[in-house]
């Protein structure tokens, strides 16, 4: 099924239920309710991205990064991995796979012309380094569930984390071993081209975009809105798109902003309200009562990777609202086997959607035999893992 339509299957689900009567005004209402701030920061992170790529921002980090290589394909990697992480954790794994697949792929076709079997590593590096999210706005589905259960900021971060952090550094382990021919045999000397000095519109970029993640935490932990630090951020990255000619604040966002995915959150998010009044959660709920947070995790992880985990996260949010688990634990072992699923199979999750679309435009062949292998082993050492260390922290 093409990205696009996948997109609308949501959209087409909620038109056949207000065609059946399933849904009404009140289901509507319920859900723009709690939609409404989640959906306006994940559009506001977008703008975000997007105007970061046209300051120039992304480009001229990645490029000081590989200059920090020095010569070591091996080191490249790592960093790879590093800067998609920081990536996916400031921004989202969504933007992240927009912004940086075709800034890598171009890299390391200049940096590596004679390697194109160094293409995939790479490319893998950039969708795998988005695991368990340590941030709320670090996956949008993780958004708007964390606004459903009352979840803030600050307490999903401290929580997660850690938790996250672990799985990364495990991911880039494994990472290494499964790609240890292809980085040993590159050659070790690289010609990457000086980035020189930063220019104010890159500076300025920077900025904003540091100042809107440090912004998080301490609007969270005054009581304020975390949305309002998104749109605060976006208005700002608007302004500088504007004062260095790279286009009108219309335009940045027509431009940047995925509405498709919105669609698709938005028709996702109606139809949980309305399953929800049905009851669809308890067999689920059940389940989940025998099997503890081990097997919320596991049958997350499945879930996510077989049906995608946007509907496989509105079905546990049914779940977990019918049944009696551990509150929070519940919802963050739901949520990590939702975050680590999508590496099992590509249309696990938007981002993997995006990712390989992508690639496709950029020329660049990832087999999906071997997208489920790499995923499948990241998977299995990052999953017990992350829900050890969700049971034994505080």
């Amino acid at each position: 099924m093409g990205l696009l339509r996948y997109h609308y299957v949501p959209a087409a689900a909620v038109v056949a239920m207000l065609a059946s009567g399933l849904l009404g005004p009140r289901e509507f209402g319920d859900a723009a309710a709690v939609l409404w701030r989640p959906l306006l920061a994940i559009a506001s992170i977008m703008v975000i991205a997007a105007a970061a790529q046209r300051l120039g921002v992304v480009a001229r980090v990645a490029a000081g990064l590989f200059q920090l290589a020095g010569g070591s394909c091996q080191r490249l990697f790592v960093l790879v991995f590093g800067i998609s992480l920081v990536s996916s954790a400031v921004l989202n794994n969504d933007a992240a796979v927009l912004l940086l697949v075709p800034v890598v792929v171009a890299l390391v076709r200049v940096l590596y012309p004679s390697e194109p079997g160094l293409l995939a590593p790479f490319a893998l590096a950039v969708f795998m380094a988005a695991g368990v999210a340590p941030l709320a706005v670090s996956n949008p589905m993780n958004m708007i569930v964390a606004e459903y259960v009352g979840l803030d900021f600050n307490s999903y971060a401290l929580r997660m984390v850690p938790i996250s952090l672990a799985g990364a550094s495990l991911a880039l382990l494994v990472l290494r071993w499964i790609f240890r021919r292809e980085l040993a045999g590159a050659p070790s000397s690289m010609s990457a081209p000086s980035p020189g000095p930063w220019r104010p519109r890159e500076i300025e970029g920077l900025i904003a975009l540091l100042a809107t993640f440090a912004a998080y935490p301490l609007i969270a932990y005054a009581g304020g809105p975390v949305y309002a630090v998104s749109a605060t951020g976006a208005a700002v990255a608007l302004l500088l798109c504007r004062r260095h000619g790279l286009g009108r604040p219309a335009a940045v966002i027509r431009h940047g902003v995925a509405w498709e995915v919105l669609v698709f959150l938005v028709g996702v998010s109606v139809m949980a309200v309305a399953l929800r009044d049905l009851s669809a959660g308890a067999l689920l709920a059940g389940f989940y009562q025998d099997t503890g947070l081990a097997g919320i995790g596991l049958v997350s992880a499945a879930g996510s990777a077989l049906l995608n985990n946007h509907p496989m996260s509105l079905l546990n949010m049914l779940a977990l609202d019918a049944g009696s688990q551990d509150g929070l634990r519940a919802v963050l072992a739901a949520l990590i086997g939702g975050d680590l699923g999508p590496r099992l199979l590509p249309w696990g999750s938007l981002a993997g959607l995006l990712w390989f679309a992508s690639l496709r435009r950029l020329g660049v062949r990832v087999p999906v035999g071997q997208f489920m292998a790499v995923g499948a082993t990241l998977t299995a050492v990052a999953l017990p893992v992350s829900l050890g260390l969700l049971l034994v922290l505080p």
